[in-house]
């Protein structure tokens, strides 16, 4: 089993991305294979609503910010963790341009896998941000992996990490609650439980 963990912050050592190995060391210690994906500093386009990844299969844009390469191992991925700082009390863009990204092209890679998300605030927004960030699980047949509080540490760096060790502590609950939902899936399977087939519909109600 394996969990892509992505580090949405610009930064490859800040709070973002120690709230991420803290996951990935007791994901682990589970047994279970993590890669983390840094975003890092580059640009991350948005959606336009080209349409053209219906069309070829590929974003015109993912070969430039990694968003193909993403959603190629998300396919063979079982579980997610995406993590990023709060800006103005919501997810940063680069983020949020990631993941309509990746979520409007490879939906399909992401249905019936657990997901979570961590938001480092310096002190609030982190609850709005984790709204958002779920809502893309949601809407992709996700079971959303939660904690025994908001995944939501204020620090930014190690020393502060052991300051709010409540913050760290929920991020190990929730790796330790997405090792054990990803346990309960495999063994579902291996007794020949099959994910369900969702209907769809739409309904526009713009005119």
């Amino acid at each position: 089993m394996k969990v892509l963990i992505v580090n949405g912050s610009p930064k490859t050592n800040g709070g973002t991305h120690i709230s991420c190995e803290i996951a990935r060391g007791v994901l682990n210690k589970n047994g279970i294979e993590t890669e983390i994906v840094n975003l890092g500093k580059g640009t991350v386009n948005d959606c336009i609503g080209c349409g053209a990844c219906r069309k070829t299969g590929s974003c015109v844009f993912g070969k430039d910010d990694g968003v193909n390469e993403f959603i190629e191992k998300a396919k063979t991925a079982d579980g997610f963790i995406f993590a990023a700082p709060v800006y103005y009390a919501h997810p940063s863009a680069r983020i949020l341009s990631f993941l309509d990204r990746v979520f409007y092209r490879g939906s399909s890679a992401f249905a019936h896998k657990p997901g979570s998300s961590i938001n480092i605030s310096r002190r609030r927004g982190g609850v709005a941000s984790m709204d958002v960030m779920n809502k893309y699980f949601t809407i992709s047949q996700m079971p959303v992996v939660s904690s025994t509080y908001w995944n939501e540490p204020h620090f930014d760096d190690e020393a502060g990490a052991e300051i709010d060790a409540e913050g760290a502590v929920t991020v190990k609950n929730m790796a330790e609650n997405m090792a054990w939902l990803l346990k309960c899936i495999e063994g579902g399977k291996n007794s020949g439980i099959e994910a369900p087939t969702a209907e769809r519909a739409r309904t526009n109600f713009v005119r």
